[in-house]
């Protein structure tokens, strides 16, 4: 090889050499723009999310709040239709034991009618049958008198 060749040789190779060096700082100066705006659009990313997380969290808040509300409200008509059934159901029972003491009062003033009249009945009876004995008696005398 001559020492000329050798010299041409490098020519080319050093240009190559320029030419990738040139080309590697421009794309690390590319990449360190690129790592920029990623690190730009992480911090926003990253405050997006932040303020996505408090929303929810309020909202969660919120949520939990309204439930607790609502179930005070369920728990306290409850109570009130409790009340109010009991109070209903005491009326109730009042008003039964009143109709049934009313009943009995009435069934032992049946009964005592029912007695008086049976009394009578028998007494009617009686009388009757001793008419009925009487006029008997007195219609065999009166067949003997003849």
């Amino acid at each position: 090889m001559h020492p000329t060749d050798l010299a041409l040789w490098r020519i080319p190779l050093n240009t190559k050499i320029l030419v990738l060096a040139a080309a590697s700082v421009l794309a690390l100066a590319a990449c360190k723009n690129t790592a920029e705006g990623a690190k730009e659009d992480a911090a926003a990313a990253a405050a997006a999310a932040d303020h996505a997380a408090a929303e929810a969290a309020a909202a969660t808040a919120s949520g939990v709040e309204a439930a607790k509300d609502a179930t005070v409200e369920a728990a306290d008509a409850a109570a009130a239709a409790a009340s109010d059934a009991a109070v209903a159901t005491d009326h109730a029972v009042d008003t039964a034991a009143a109709d049934a003491k009313t009943a009995a009062t009435d069934t032992g003033h049946a009964i005592k009618d029912a007695a008086t009249d049976a009394k009578h009945a028998v007494k009617d009876a009686a009388a009757d049958a001793a008419g009925a004995v009487k006029d008997a008696a007195a219609k065999v005398e009166e067949d003997a008198k003849k």
